[in-house]
């Protein structure tokens, strides 16, 4: 089609899971390709990434992939979904050191035309051309995108904010985006994540006030949890632990591998080597800072194991200190609130955003949004990165700065030009749950059957019939979470089981799939009448 177009697979209308995709004159291009966390409506699953079915049927036509910045909800999806996509991904260095090593754990370092871009540039790609603009945000390298097109030019924000002191790298590129204005800009796709919040984001050069200021008067151990690729706050701990004569030490994987690409990228020149985590159990405790992953309350994470007393290199109680310099993720505040409370109960005082200026968003708030209007000056504006309550605040806000805002969700076609903008079709969205390497619907068969055992158990009945079908023994009744092993119920519904397939029609008891059916239906009435559940139900027959 001879037209400009823009589809969000994921994103719009929800936190995470970002892939985005622009279609010029037929040919398509994808921006940022990243997970979700299944949180407390979907707790058989903890990682989800969006759906690519709709872009991987017409791979012929995507040029590429574009990721603007390092976090897990824009990136952390490549290594899963590029199979489906077989495309070159483009993107700066420090998400390019990021995601070889993704690529690698996945075996696929060999595979994906992997092709860094300084920032800022430019750089063509069919029929888009991709200028790189430099944006601050909660992690080194944020960009966002100037797509100029035949029809018009589009910006696409990516996550981005105004900081005068971002610590690592430089302020958003003001000048920039006011040049792009003056150029005209038919559209603006921008981040919504703070749009119900006036004001500032504040910078991240006061955290590091406050925490130097904070760790300096603390006692006992130290355990700070932040978000692995916010290198500023990790540089910023990291210096308040030196300043207060402490060793740091990274507990978590992700920690450790952001850091790692970090220090090939040239950043985190100013703290010392960290101490490893089997150092850091003997050291005195007045001398010892951690950072940890955990932020989210993740339960395989660093500080998840802390706080259940469970890591094989470090306890923390009575005395020690643990702050969240992070928010908590809408979906997430269950899992955090956890965490702070088993740490609680072992004796730690927990210190978070809410008590503490150890915490700054790395999203725009209102004013940073109004200013950023001001200078680009968009025709029409598209909220995108945000629950609807969010992308409708945006909206309004946009309208007040002269723009006409379009609310769109997953899986709308917008067309941008020629013509009036408006949805003029539909994609299939949809998420798939990570499963060990396998992605698996999140409405498929398989997470369908372990949602109803989740909540309404398995019952697995094992039992010999004669060529007659007549029981021979007694049925083995398995029901783990829905009664004791040890518990009289299982041996009580064999015994009803076997009792129910004898008094059957004896034709209907020599066909195999007949009888396996009518043993699933007497389990599921004797688990009924106990529990008044209808539990996943396996019989597994055998003829002798």
């Amino acid at each position: 089609m001879n037209d400009l177009a823009f589809l969000p697979l994921g994103g719009t209308g929800e936190i995470g899971m970002n892939l985005n995709v622009y279609r010029c004159d037929g040919k398509l291009l994808a921006v940022d390709c990243g997970i979700g966390f299944g949180g407390p409506d979907n707790p058989a699953v903890d990682v989800m990434v969006p759906d690519p079915a709709w872009l991987s049927e017409r791979s012929e036509d995507l040029l590429a992939v574009v990721i603007t910045h390092a976090h897990e909800d824009h990136v952390g999806a490549v290594a899963h979904l590029w199979r489906s996509l077989r495309c070159p991904v483009i993107a700066g260095p420090f998400v390019s050191a990021v995601l070889r090593r993704k690529l690698a754990e996945a075996g696929l370092g060999q595979d994906v035309e992997l092709i860094t871009v300084p920032l800022p540039s430019r750089r063509t790609v069919g029929p888009f051309d991709i200028e790189f603009l430099r944006v601050t945000h909660s992690v080194p390298e944020a960009c966002a995108l100037a797509i100029r097109t035949r029809h018009g030019t589009v910006l696409h924000t990516g996550d981005w904010k105004l900081d005068p002191h971002p610590l690592l790298g430089p302020p958003t590129d003001e000048a920039a985006f006011a040049r792009l204005g003056e150029e005209g800009v038919l559209a603006m796709v921008g981040d919504s994540t703070n749009a119900m919040v006036e004001g500032h984001s504040g910078s991240e050069g006061e955290v590091r006030r406050n925490l130097q200021a904070l760790i300096r008067g603390l006692k006992g151990r130290i355990a700070v949890t932040c978000f692995s690729t916010n290198l500023a706050r990790i540089e910023s701990i990291a210096l308040a632990g030196q300043a207060a004569g402490r060793d740091v030490a990274l507990f978590g994987r992700s920690l450790r591998n952001a850091v790692q690409a970090a220090r090939e990228c040239g950043y985190l020149e100013s703290v010392r080597d960290f101490v490893t985590e089997e150092e850091a159990g003997f050291l005195p405790d007045d001398n010892l800072l951690v950072i940890c992953t955990g932020s989210q309350g993740e339960p395989r994470s660093a500080l998840a194991k802390i706080a259940a007393d469970t890591h094989p290199n470090l306890s923390l109680g009575e005395g020690d200190t643990v702050i969240f310099s992070s928010r908590m993720i809408p979906g997430n505040e269950r899992l955090i609130l956890h965490v702070q409370d088993e740490l609680t109960r072992r004796g730690c005082k927990v210190m978070t955003a809410d008590d503490h200026a150890v915490h700054v968003s790395g999203h725009p708030a209102r004013d940073e949004l109004r200013r950023l209007y001001s200078l680009v000056k968009p025709k029409y504006s598209v909220p995108v990165h945000g629950e609807w309550r969010h992308l409708s605040e945006h909206a309004g806000l946009a309208r007040e700065c002269g723009s006409h805002p379009v609310l769109i969700e997953d899986g709308d076609i917008l067309r941008l030009a020629p013509g009036k903008v408006d949805v003029v079709d539909s994609a299939p969205v949809g998420r798939l749950a990570v499963d060990g390497s396998r992605l698996l619907p999140l409405e498929g068969a398989v997470m369908g059957a372990r949602k109803r055992m989740l909540f309404n158990g398995v019952v697995v009945a094992s039992l010999a019939v004669d060529e007659g079908g007549r029981v021979v023994g007694r049925p083995r009744v398995s029901a783990p979470g829905l009664f004791d092993s040890e518990g009289p119920e299982p041996e009580q519904i064999a015994d009803e089981l076997a009792r129910s397939l004898g008094d059957l029609p004896k034709g209907l008891r020599k066909e195999d799939e007949a009888l396996t059916e009518a043993a699933r239906a007497a389990l599921r009435k004797a688990i009924g009448r106990r529990v008044r559940k209808r539990p996943n139900v396996e019989v597994h027959l055998l003829r002798v």
